[in-house]
């Protein structure tokens, strides 16, 4: 069972070095040991996503941050591309010298609120400082997927790149404002540049789960993959807890097939923060136990916190 530990990063701490609101869509990636990098974004006074890091070392079951927040580590792109208007980590992974970022470009939009696509930034220090790696996205919208791609979660599997990322199936109104339907399909590639697309469907739409965000897969042994989700419902989310963001479960033995677990993994164990919304998770792995980094209520609007669970 999963064990709430709090907010680790309160982002009202930090609010009078520049930071608007927000710290959303934490990514903790290991530098060595029980050392780690959080990756997240902060909003600015625009509203706009702006990338940070901030650094975290673990004891036992305990996480705790060091120093302050470092950044904006990526600067918009220029006017008319697909990240001029924010920009999101959303996946980290290490590959042989370098530290390969995909992250979440953002646009504004006239008949919807956004358009979301998919870029990279690569890091030749380490992690602390990136470059783009082209001015375009790598995955966008297209003839089969007309909408938008967003929050990709990479995993380098033997030879084979996965990406696991949100697919926007259309858009509905709802007392008048555009809600976004989307759901988790899988890609492939072998080079983590050019991916197969669009890519097969993992998690789908169901009874109650109408928008599905944010994936986050680990490997756990050679037959044992677990994915971790966002889902919620198109109309009301943000007034009825009830139809809210939950963070939902699944597992699979070849990462293809996938087999339902749980649609709220936290069910009845609400905080002050997040008794609304629970969404946006990163899950990892440290010696014997899981640690997940989430977002609460307000897509982050107050920061983040962790979970921890032991392996049985």
């Amino acid at each position: 069972m999963w064990e709430k530990k709090g907010l680790l990063l309160n982002i009202q701490e930090f609010l009078n070095e520049g930071f608007h609101s927000h710290a959303s869509i934490p990514f903790a990636f290991q530098m060595e040991g029980n050392q780690y990098r959080i990756f997240f974004s902060s909003r600015d006074t625009q509203g706009r996503s702006v990338p940070y890091f901030i650094d975290a070392e673990i004891d036992g079951s305990e996480m705790r941050l060091k120093g302050g927040i470092q950044g904006p580590i990526l600067p918009f792109g220029a006017l008319g591309t697909f990240d001029d208007n924010g920009i999101m980590p959303s996946s980290v992974v290490r590959n042989g010298n370098e530290v390969w970022m995909y992250y979440i470009g953002w646009n504004p939009q006239v008949t919807v609120s956004y358009r979301l696509s998919i870029g990279l930034a690569i890091s030749k220090d380490g992690g602390s400082s990136f470059e783009k790696f082209r001015e375009g996205p790598l995955l966008d919208r297209s003839a089969l997927e007309p909408y938008f791609n967003t929050a990709p979660f990479v995993i380098k599997d033997n030879d084979i790149w996965r990406m696991f990322y949100v697919s926007c199936t259309g858009w509905i109104k709802h007392n008048e404002r555009p809600e976004p339907l989307y759901l988790v399909r899988q890609s492939t590639s072998s080079d983590g540049i050019v991916w197969t697309k669009p890519g097969d469907v993992v998690v789908g739409y169901s009874e109650g789960v109408e928008s599905i965000g944010r994936p986050c897969v680990l490997k756990l042994g050679d037959n044992r993959y677990e994915i971790y989700y966002s889902h919620r419902m198109a109309r009301e989310y943000r007034e009825d807890q009830t139809k809210s963001y939950k963070i939902g479960s699944a597992f699979s033995s070849n990462a293809v097939n996938w087999n339902q677990h749980q649609l709220d993994i936290f069910k009845d164990i609400p905080l002050d923060w997040d008794n609304h919304m629970n969404e946006y998770c990163h899950v990892f792995q440290f010696e014997n136990k899981l640690f997940m980094l989430y977002n609460g209520n307000g897509f982050g609007q107050q920061g983040f916190g962790y979970a921890v669970k032991n392996l049985e």
